[in-house]
């Protein structure tokens, strides 16, 4: 099978353009290096079956040749990170919103399946329970930048959902939770990648806020097993999807965590919202999925604990 992936060289698309490679697909990827990487795909860059195009999604002629080679498209291009949605949002509502409309409208010309990479920051301030893929959202105001990247990615949801039910578009929308493991970096405010390398390099471990925030932490071998067997299963098609662990922790414990596993003598330093990110910041209190509907159409159940997922990303970056 030719597979597309957009965003393709960032960290998870490439793990999952080496389980596509590793399957004895034809893989295509098209990624504009913005958050991607090309060390990440240093061990499959000569591989025969891989094609890379360091494009734009916004550039359609390009978009039209590889959606049309591809029988399938996995849509992961995006802005990601806190840190990358303040400091950009221009950027960000643009290749979130007009690039999500550039892949679902070609695909939908040439009527190739896609797979669209949403989030679980579409749930907001939700703190009450498990989110659940029919909760309602609780978002923040429009004057707080930090929900732009919320919204921007909802829409996109829409837009997918749209195109299913109206052009009989093969769509499924997986909302990832905190995907983590090796990789993955801390340029963008991504919090385990930072705290690991705090922790070894004896530099303060930087908590944001009190700490008393939870999330929950998915490896990332488990996030592309999940959305290759959604791929695969009819039934997901027009349909939205947790994907994730639902073990949850703290900020706190987890730089505790991370203390405790790496030998670190680091000091845990707490950092009030508005000096990382400006006056006015919001975060989500709490955000742990409810994975029950991927475990009831897959079968899914995670393979990393929360444990063996920070080690795996301690080895990373010991190496």
């Amino acid at each position: 099978m030719k597979i597309l992936i957009t965003g393709g060289a960032g960290f998870i698309g490439s793990h999952l353009a080496e389980r596509l490679l590793e399957n004895g697909n034809e893989v295509f990827v098209i990624d504009n290096l913005w958050t991607g990487r090309l060390a990440n795909i240093s061990k499959i860059q000569t591989h025969e079956r891989l094609h890379l195009v360091i494009d734009t999604i916004l550039n359609e002629s390009v978009m039209n040749e590889l959606i049309f080679k591809a029988d399938q498209v996995y849509h992961l291009a995006a802005a990601v990170g806190v840190r990358n949605i303040m400091d950009h949002p221009v950027e960000t509502l643009d290749t979130n919103v007009k690039g999500t409309e550039v892949v679902l409208r070609l695909a939908n010309q040439f009527k190739k399946k896609v797979f669209i990479a949403s989030t679980s920051e579409i749930y907001g301030k939700h703190v009450e329970h498990d989110l659940s893929e029919e909760d309602n959202r609780v978002m923040g105001s429009v004057k707080k930048r930090r929900w732009a990247y919320a919204c921007s990615k909802t829409l996109d949801e829409f837009q997918a959902l749209a195109y299913f039910d109206e052009k009989r578009l093969p769509i499924l929308i997986g909302r990832l939770f905190n995907t983590v493991g090796p990789r993955q970096t801390g340029q963008y405010g991504m919090v385990l990648p930072n705290f690991v390398q705090s922790a070894l390099l004896a530099k303060p471990i930087n908590v944001y806020g009190d700490g008393t925030q939870s999330r929950s932490f998915a490896h990332v071998n488990d996030v592309v097993e999940a959305i290759m067997r959604l791929m695969a299963e009819p039934s997901a098609e027009g349909d939205i999807f947790n994907v994730g662990n639902n073990e949850e922790v703290t900020i706190k414990d987890l730089a505790l965590k991370v203390k405790e596993m790496t030998g670190s003598d680091s000091e845990i330093d707490f950092v009030p919202y508005e000096k990382a990110y400006g006056p006015g910041f919001e975060d989500m209190e709490r955000r742990c999925p409810n994975i029950s509907k991927l475990k009831r159409t897959i079968g899914f159940e995670p393979s990393y604990d929360l444990k063996s997922t920070i080690q795996s990303v301690i080895d990373y970056f010991k190496e």
